[in-house]
């Protein structure tokens, strides 16, 4: 008899991947549109450019690419998030602080669990940024309201034991004979659908009036996942055929402009989120319909990852904006997003080059090296930015939410980094910046390697290939 077949932890990572989407299409209806709007996009863009469609990866992994979204509400729940996703290749990446990042209540920070690997990305890149709720910031939350929050929170579970066990063998051993993998994959998804019990309504609506991301994480007993997200190589081009199919979009895209240059960083964009019917049980216990929107369809197109010295002209630039664009508001209050649109353009050129091979020159994009097919010229490939960009995930936050909330900006915020977030995972937090510079570096030193030469003479324009791009 035949050894059951193993799954490694990027299959687990594939499936899960699947899993997901299965069950979010059926709980989100225009998640379906969404992905059917976004293949049509990708083929037609693949069609019109050709292999320059696939300069920022294959249209294979571009069509499988999903980015999930959670929130949980404790350091506990945190960990126990990273053991789940550990079983699949996927590690903690980045702090994004979303309290400052909105003017509205986002009383959150998060990391994003992804796969740090390039040969682990090309497999299949899910990732899934996962927020936290921070209960002890006095701007969102009062003593009284934090410690009940607290007691909601310590009271559920939102991860069984059988399901940690798996995941801790999975890590432990690098995979799952089939039938755990099945199980342990069945268990996952069910840890992040949607709940059918019914919502405690005054517990929830006092949480929402601070902020309804509060109450999406401690008002109910359960996670769900708030969105996942397809990749699109024209952004633009699918915001306006979601609309021509009567879907409402939220106001903008997210991110850098559209322009013509070299596309950097993230773009996103979403439909506004959806009314969805959820039970409520009343004080004086009775079961009650009524909505709730809290879950949206996002869709991103991604671009050159950026170096330190691109993300603090990238930083710069978006402060730029702002500052130009509220000047411009205050003189016109009919001021539009076009405008705000054309503004951004034009900060843009003036803050980037049009080519990437200026950006690799002036040292402001990734980008990694080999050799070419006629074993002496160094051919230049873009590096994909993996990660996310907080000022735009709370945009995206603030564009779903019903209200702004409260926040109250007179007291003090409590201190979260990267170091406490590692402390509240139990495992390293990975640095994005060195993630990137590893695998330039892995690249430069493998092509040097093969060519017999040092590495610093491998990026210079006349040894580089493509250096017109």
């Amino acid at each position: 008899m035949s050894a059951p077949t193993f799954l490694e932890p990027w299959q687990l990572r594939a499936a899960f991947a699947r899993s997901l989407s299965d069950m979010y299409g059926k709980e989100v209806p225009a998640y379906t549109t969404l992905l059917d709007v976004s293949h049509e996009v990708n083929a037609d863009f693949v069609a019109q450019h050709g292999a320059e469609a696939e300069r920022l990866g294959s249209i294979a992994r571009v069509t499988a690419e999903r980015h999930g979204a959670i929130r949980v509400g404790t350091p506990t729940e945190m960990s126990q998030v990273a053991r789940i996703f550990g079983a699949m290749g996927m590690y903690p990446v980045g702090f994004y602080d979303l309290r400052d990042a909105s003017s509205s209540s986002v009383p959150v920070i998060s990391t994003a669990f992804r796969p740090i690997e390039r040969a682990e990305l090309a497999r299949n890149p899910f990732r899934v940024f996962t927020s936290m709720l921070v209960p002890a910031d006095r701007r969102f939350f009062t003593a009284d309201l934090e410690r009940r929050l607290e007691n909601f929170l310590g009271a559920r579970t939102l991860f069984g034991p059988e399901l940690l066990a798996l995941a801790d063998r999975a890590e432990a051993e690098r995979g799952l004979p089939e039938n755990q993998a099945a199980e342990f994959l069945r268990l996952a998804t069910e840890a992040f659908e949607l709940s059918a019990e019914p919502v405690d309504q005054a517990w929830y609506r006092e949480l929402e009036a601070v902020s309804a991301v509060a109450a999406d994480i401690g008002g109910i007993a359960s996670t769900h996942i708030n969105h996942l997200t397809p990749r699109v190589l024209d952004i633009d081009d699918l915001y306006a055929r979601m609309e021509a199919r009567g879907i409402t979009m939220i106001d903008a895209v997210q991110g850098p402009p559209r322009w013509e240059g070299p596309d950097v960083l993230l773009r996103q964009t979403s439909f506004r989120a959806l009314a969805e019917p959820r039970t409520f049980r009343t004080a004086d216990g009775e079961v009650v319909h009524d909505s709730l929107r809290v879950r949206f369809g996002e869709v991103e197109a991604r671009g050159i990852a950026l170096t330190r010295e691109g993300r603090a002209a990238y930083d710069a630039a978006v402060l730029e904006i702002d500052e130009k664009a509220a000047a411009a508001r205050a003189e016109d209050p009919g001021f539009t997003e076009a405008q705000r649109q054309e503004i951004a353009r034009g900060v843009w050129q003036k803050t980037f080059p049009t080519t990437e091979a200026e950006l690799a020159a002036q040292g402001l994009g990734w980008f990694t090296y080999e050799v070419g097919s006629g074993g002496s010229d160094v051919v230049r490939e873009p590096v994909v930015y993996e990660d996310f960009l907080p000022r735009s995930a709370a945009g995206i936050f603030q564009s779903n939410l019903t209200s702004d909330g409260a926040k109250d900006a007179s007291q003090e915020g409590t201190d979260r980094d990267a170091d406490w977030m590692a402390g509240a995972l139990g495992r390293p937090l990975n640095d994005p910046f060195d993630l990137y510079a590893d695998q330039v570096a892995r690249s430069l030193a493998g092509a040097a390697e093969t060519l017999g030469v040092d590495p610093a003479t491998l990026t210079t324009p006349n040894r580089t290939t493509g250096a017109s791009r």
